[in-house]
């Protein structure tokens, strides 16, 4: 059989969540009524921040591209996810595995990159306020934002590239609800040793260092804020806690899935799940109930059209 750079397998077999007809039908009500009632809350926030013009301010801008990044990642996995429950063959073509494989790196890379930049901007909000105005100025947001789709887009593009070169000439049965990384290696009719290698240092290490970095980085904005006076004191570590719980769950799942040899462990899939379903629709959300800010400002606008 030939095994050179030539694809023969055309498409791909999804096994699922769980072979189990009353578990998926569980988890397609469940994911269902999550996706319906998280998802237009993340679409509010977009809206709030750009109807409102007094909430300008970096943190704000920041906070729309993070609702939706959030709410374009949720639309890779989510909807094909819930078909498939029904469906007996859960079947993927190959250039839509790697179309999936692509935006997933590149919205979920795209997501970390703001957090990152996040971060660098509640460190010179609170630690050089003197400068903010200059330091994040609107241009320098533009900038920062495109910075991050370069980064993302060119993370993306080698891990299909990786994907491209492989051989896929025999197993076509990936064991999860989705095109990733670790499994579709897997089926790849060569040694995939330093193709895994080359991927974990791609997307692990990058992950594991914008993680160390970013908890590095709220550690010292909290230990500046230590002389701050009560009321900006409170105000600065509501919104470093904010960050630092977001950051646990978009990394944590990450790190388990991405800084590791590509193994399989019976908790992969509950795992893959939290990372690509619910935490992606959560992170806005979290962000705006602890910012009296938003909150206000979505009433108002609710209000402005009669919602109640």
């Amino acid at each position: 059989m030939d095994t050179g750079n030539s694809t023969v397998v055309t498409e791909f077999i999804l096994l699922g969540l769980t072979q189990s007809q009353d578990a998926q039908i569980l988890l397609f009500v469940l994911v269902s009524m999550f996706y319906l009632i998280i998802l237009p809350g993340n679409v509010l926030i977009i809206l709030t921040i750009r109807s409102d013009p007094g909430l300008n301010a970096p943190l704000y801008f920041f906070l729309g591209n993070l609702a939706f990044l959030d709410a374009s990642y949720s639309f890779i996995v989510s909807p094909r996810m819930l078909v498939d429950f029904f469906s007996e063959k859960k079947v993927i073509s190959y250039n839509c595995c790697i179309t999936q494989l692509f935006f997933l790196h590149f919205l979920g890379v795209g997501e970390m990159f703001l957090l990152v930049i996040m971060a660098f901007d509640r460190y010179i909000a609170i630690c050089q306020p003197l400068h903010y105005a200059t330091v994040m100025s609107p241009r320098v947001c533009y900038a920062l934002l495109l910075a991050l789709w370069l980064g993302a887009f060119a993370h993306s593009i080698v891990q299909v590239a990786l994907i491209l070169h492989l051989p896929f000439c025999g197993p076509n049965q990936l064991d999860n609800f989705f095109c990733d990384v670790p499994q579709v290696i897997k089926l790849a009719c060569t040694d995939t040793f330093v193709v895994e290698l080359l991927m974990v240092s791609n997307s692990g290490l990058l992950t594991l260092l914008c993680f160390l970095g970013l908890l590095a980085s709220y550690a010292v904005i909290l230990c500046r804020v230590k002389g701050h006076s009560s009321e900006g004191k409170n105000k600065a570590i509501s919104t470093c806690t904010t960050h630092i719980i977001i950051v646990f769950l978009m990394f944590g799942p990450a790190i388990f899935i991405y800084t590791r040899p590509f193994r399989v462990f019976p908790v992969d899939k509950v795992v893959a799940l939290f990372h690509t379903v619910i935490f992606p629709l959560l992170n806005p959300v979290i962000y705006t109930l602890r910012n009296q800010e938003v909150k206000t400002s979505m009433i108002k606008l609710l209000r402005q059209h009669r919602v109640f």
